[in-house]
């Protein structure tokens, strides 16, 4: 029997490979099921990767949202990580962490909040004007990293990259100010997950990737202490060339996703999230199945596959794990509770009202976002950060 042990202040927490836990099997109404295992591996892989390139590795916990998914990532030499909020951020921060990135655009109604955690940690927050700059000259007096995000052409956040002048005012305005620390750089390649193809990918990050390094060069002369972070897990699986960047910032690949399956950044064995949905009604006469699981829980989120929209794929678990993806079947829509899953006649002919069909998510990151908490395969609840 293979055990492995995770300790965080008193708690040990074990799984075994032997079987699945019966209250995993036994769930009456959808849940949220990690596959620790493949967590772990996913870091792991992760992790090494970014020692071999020689890359800071900041990862995001936006995507699992919780404490002991954190010390994992501890257990593997990770010190510092990645936010989206002000709460996130205290979450973390009351587990230990004291060097956090708030990857989200500085919220000036949250000064107090921000200035309350730079007092005890390491914070970064992003700015990107010289009037969100001089209003927290006013209202920050606590020591506080300032990144300025950067715009290489995903048209979310950020001043555009090539606004060199307007960007020296933004360094020049954060220098000025005795608490505040000009850290560098910072960027978010999200357009890699509209792109068609793994090589499409590594080429829109390496555009991305070189116009930071330009702008890196440009200021270097003034200010040697300019760090470059990156993020996305496309680019960060995908991509061999980090040539120039200081940082990388990808959070989805803890859990992967059916997204990142389909775009090439991980293989269906890497997915490590699912919910696990009763089956309510079957209609053969229709191919569909219709499973206690809607947008609630999983997000509408969509991806478009073989000439269609899909919600999520869909596997049958078993004593190992999530099991196989059904063959010709998929999340075909949903509604608040309701799921339709549209299966071909082998499969559906095999399926019984009250089985459990586990729906790995387009996008994980929503899908855990909706859920109040994780379970294991093994049985073990796993506490997680409330957005709302």
């Amino acid at each position: 029997m293979v055990c492995f042990l995770f300790w965080k202040a008193g708690l040990i927490f074990t799984y075994f490979w032997k079987g699945i836990n019966r209250k995993t099997m036994d769930m009456k109404k959808p849940t949220l099921v990690v596959d620790l295992k493949r967590v772990e591996l996913n870091i792991k892989r992760m992790v090494d990767k970014f020692k071999r390139k020689g890359v800071q590795f900041r990862p995001h916990f936006k995507t699992h949202q919780s404490r002991f998914i954190g010390e994992v990532y501890r257990q593997k030499g990770i010190t510092r990580c990645t936010v989206s909020s002000v709460g996130m951020a205290q979450y973390f921060a009351k587990a230990g962490w004291n060097d956090i990135t708030i990857a989200f655009p500085a919220n000036t109604l949250e000064a107090d909040e921000m200035n309350s955690l730079a007092e005890d940690m390491q914070l970064q927050i992003l700015v990107d004007t010289v009037e969100k700059v001089e209003f927290f000259t006013s209202n920050i007096s606590t020591n506080i990293g300032l990144f300025i995000e950067i715009d290489t052409g995903y048209n979310r956040s950020g001043i555009l990259f090539d606004r060199r002048e307007e960007i020296e005012n933004i360094i020049r305005a954060i220098e000025a100010v005795p608490q505040f620390s000009f850290k560098g750089f910072l960027s978010h390649t999200g357009n890699t997950y509209s792109q068609l193809s793994s090589n499409d990918i590594i080429a829109l990050f390496d555009d991305s990737r070189r116009k930071l390094v330009d702008l890196k060069n440009h200021f270097t002369e003034n200010y040697p202490q300019i760090i470059l972070s990156m993020g996305d897990t496309p680019a960060a699986s995908l991509a061999k060339n980090f040539e120039g960047i200081d940082e990388m910032r990808p959070g989805n690949f803890v859990f992967y996703d059916v997204m990142q399956y389909l775009l090439g950044s991980c293989s269906i064995d890497d997915i490590a999230v699912a919910v696990y949905c009763p089956v309510v009604a079957k209609y053969p006469e229709r191919n569909q199945i219709v499973i206690y699981g809607g947008g609630v829980h999983l997000s509408k989120e969509k991806i478009f596959w073989n000439e269609k929209d899909i919600y999520g794929l869909v596997s049958l678990p078993d004593q190992y794990g999530f099991g196989r993806i059904l063959s010709d079947s998929y999340v075909e829509s949903f509604s608040q509770e309701h799921g339709i899953v549209k299966m071909s006649s082998t499969e559906i002919n095999k399926i019984q009202l009250g089985d459990i069909l586990a729906v790995l998510p387009v996008h994980s990151c929503m899908t855990v976002d909706l859920n109040r908490e994780m379970i294991s395969l093994y049985g073990k609840s796993i506490s997680k950060f409330r957005t709302y």
